[in-house]
């Protein structure tokens, strides 16, 4: 968890830094990434919020995504995460939307995903999609991983843009 909370720190320094913001959807990391993030001291400079969107009607009720805009998408692919992305990006009207859906475990998901899969996305000046397999169930430590990932690609995109 301290790793986690120090990559949390050195992204927010890089979003003060650029004077810019960020919300967040989280999934199989129930909250992680946002609690990382909101770790450091003065982080409502740049984190403007964040929901844990595990089922449909949390994706509509706080993202407006609705089953229209669902067609021929599934969850934990990475179409959804970056929808996610972009959508709380321009919900929130933040620099940067970011994004992480999958399988936590300790089985896999209703799709046919393994345990230890997630799909993660970036939406702001750049727009990066990964996936992620860690090839195990462990519940806890597959959410950690995801975190850690997800602020990893961001902490690059940031660098990066």
């Amino acid at each position: 968890m301290e790793a986690l909370l120090a990559k949390g720190e050195a992204v927010g320094a890089l979003l003060k830094a650029r004077r810019e913001t960020v919300a967040v959807a989280e999934s199989s990391a129930g909250g992680l990434v946002s609690a990382s993030l909101l770790a450091v001291p003065g982080a409502s400079a740049y984190f403007l919020g964040g929901a844990v969107v595990y089922t449909a009607t949390a994706r509509e009720q706080f993202l407006g995504i609705t089953t229209a805009d669902m067609a021929g998408l599934r969850s934990s692919s990475e179409p959804y995460a970056l929808l996610l992305a972009r959508s709380l990006r321009s919900r929130f009207g933040t620099s940067w939307g970011i994004a992480e859906t999958g399988a936590a475990g300790p089985s896999g998901n209703r799709y046919g995903d393994a345990a230890g899969h997630s799909c993660l996305a970036v939406s702001g000046p750049a727009e990066v999609v990964v996936t992620l397999e860690t090839g195990h169930g462990d519940r806890a430590a597959n959410m950690q991983a995801f975190a850690m990932a997800l602020l990893d690609v961001f902490e690059k995109s940031l660098a990066g843009a």
